[in-house]
């Protein structure tokens, strides 16, 4: 059983209800995110997440309107200098987790770009803001991401985040933000992904 999980209804706007994928509508932003995913893997028992929704893209790491496999996602959670926090006793920051390594390869081997990704309560708006976030390796940009891919983490359960690109990531003015564009990128990524073996296998 495969739970498919969007901030938003919009973001699912093409997709068809099929035998072994449930859905669920999170909510925008880290916590509610993680709040609906983790009610929902305390419920019942699910073989594969699959975090579908829409994403920025920094410069010269995806074009608007692709489709794009997050190999891993962080948040960002430091120093607003960008150094690391100071944690008491030996504490190890969880600020990153990972799609499942081998689902990724397989949709790079079917052309879809494998990316690095950055969560964030602010959506980038500033060219200072995007060169920072790309020093730090970030390719593109989701409210969710990294909230999904830990939430499952954290459950034992396998997970993939999937992106339709909707915008360039920095001064909003030279963005070219479309809804539209995204979640067809979004769909063609989806509808790769859903007809790989593995995941037809879990969907049964």
């Amino acid at each position: 059983m495969i739970l498919l999980a969007a901030a938003v209804e919009a973001e699912l706007g093409f997709w068809q209800p099929r035998d072994g994928v449930d859905v669920i509508v999170m909510g925008v932003g880290p916590v509610e995110a993680s709040c609906a995913l983790a009610t929902a893997l305390a419920k019942r028992s699910y073989g594969l997440v699959v975090n579908a929704g829409i994403a920025g893209a920094f410069d010269g790491a995806a074009a608007i309107g692709d489709g794009v496999a997050v190999a891993d996602d962080t948040i960002d959670l430091a120093l607003e200098s960008g150094a690391p926090l100071a944690l008491p006793l030996g504490i190890t920051l969880m600020d990153r987790a990972a799609s499942d390594a081998e689902l990724v390869a397989q949709l790079r081997a079917k052309g879809f770009p494998a990316l690095r990704g950055i969560t964030v309560t602010h959506v980038t708006a500033t060219e200072t803001t995007a060169d920072r976030m790309r020093e730090r390796g970030a390719q593109v940009e989701s409210m969710e991401g990294f909230a999904v891919l830990r939430a499952a983490q954290r459950a034992g359960v396998p997970a993939i985040e999937l992106r339709g690109i909707s915008n360039r990531c920095g001064e909003r003015e030279s963005s070219n933000w479309s809804f539209a564009a995204g979640v067809a990128g979004l769909q063609r990524i989806m509808d790769t992904f859903f007809h790989l073996p593995a995941v037809e296998e879990l969907g049964r």
